[in-house]
C-alpha cells in the first residue's frame, strides 16, 4: 500500500493524529514529518521531500496543509494523493501578517505561554466535552516544540505564496476537510478548495472546530480511509 506522510498544524506534532495514526498504521507505512526546521515553505517542503519515500499519500492540517501544497508545487509526481485538512491555499491576509510581529517579540522574550494560551488556542475547539484535554494537549505540543519551531512556523506562514495554482494543476484523488465551525480556516476555503482541485471530495466535519482529528476523530479517520482506498 502507499505510503502515507502526515503534516502537521502550526506548534504540533505527531500527537495532533494520534487517533489517526492508531487507526491507520496497521495497514500502511505512516510518517509524520516535523515542520519547524525552517522558516520558508519552500525550505520546509525539501526537507519533508528529502525523508520522504519515492511516492506517498500527503494529508496536511492547517500549517500542515499549507506545506503540503508546496510540496505538490515541487514535486507533483511524488504525491499519489492529496489530504487538505482545515488549512488555506492563499497567502497571508494583511491583517493576519500585522500580527505576527507582537506575538514573534512575545516569544523572544520568554512568554510562548502566553501567546499560545491567549492568541492562538482559543481559535481552534468548538465547545465541547474534550475541548479542556484538546487545549492541554495543543499547549503541552507548543512547550515541547518551543520558541525556535514558533518563530520558524511564523516568518514560513507570513512569507507563503498563493498556491491556488498550484491546486488547478494537480489531478491526483484529492480529499478537502474541515470541522464545521472552524474559525481560523471556514467552510467557504474549502469549497474555493474543492472548486480548484480537478479530482476532490469535500468532507464537513459537524461538531468540530479547527482540529477535527482530536474532536472528531472516528468521522475524520473514517473520511481519510475512504480517501486512502478511493
Amino acid at each position: 500500500m502507499t505510503p502515507l506522510v502526515l503534516l502537521p498544524g502550526m506548534m504540533c506534532d505527531a500527537r495532533l493524529f494520534f487517533p489517526q495514526i492508531a487507526a491507520l498504521s496497521g495497514r500502511r507505512s505512516v510518517m509524520t514529518a516535523p515542520i519547524g526546521g525552517a522558516d520558508s515553505m519552500a525550505a520546509l517542503a525539501r526537507r519533508v521531500l528529502a525523508d520522504a519515500p519515492p511516492r506517498f499519500a500527503l494529508a496536511g492540517l492547517s500549517m500542515g496543509g499549507i506545506l503540503a501544497m508546496e510540496i505538490v508545487r515541487q514535486a507533483p509526481e511524488r504525491v499519489e494523493r492529496l489530504a487538505l485538512l482545515d488549512t488555506n491555499p492563499q497567502a497571508e491576509l494583511d491583517a493576519v501578517r500585522e500580527k505576527r510581529g507582537p506575538q514573534m517579540e512575545a516569544v523572544r522574550l520568554g512568554d510562548l505561554r502566553a501567546v499560545m494560551r491567549d492568541e492562538m488556542k482559543p481559535n481552534y475547539l468548538v465547545d465541547g466535552p474534550r475541548k479542556s484535554e484538546i487545549l492541554d494537549l495543543c499547549m503541552a505540543m507548543a512547550l515541547d516544540l518551543g520558541p525556535e519551531v514558533f518563530l520558524n512556523q511564523s516568518i514560513a506562514l507570513r512569507d507563503r505564496p498563493d498556491q491556488k495554482e498550484t491546486l488547478r494543476a494537480y489531478a491526483g484523488p484529492s480529499l478537502v476537510l474541515c470541522g464545521r465551525h472552524d474559525a481560523l480556516c471556514p467552510v467557504e476555503r474549502h469549497e474555493l478548495m474543492r472548486d480548484l482541485l480537478a479530482n476532490a471530495q469535500l468532507t464537513i466535519i459537524e461538531d468540530a472546530g479547527h482540529m477535527p482529528t482530536l474532536e472528531q476523530p472516528e468521522e475524520t479517520t473514517a473520511a481519510l480511509v475512504r480517501w486512502l482506498e478511493e
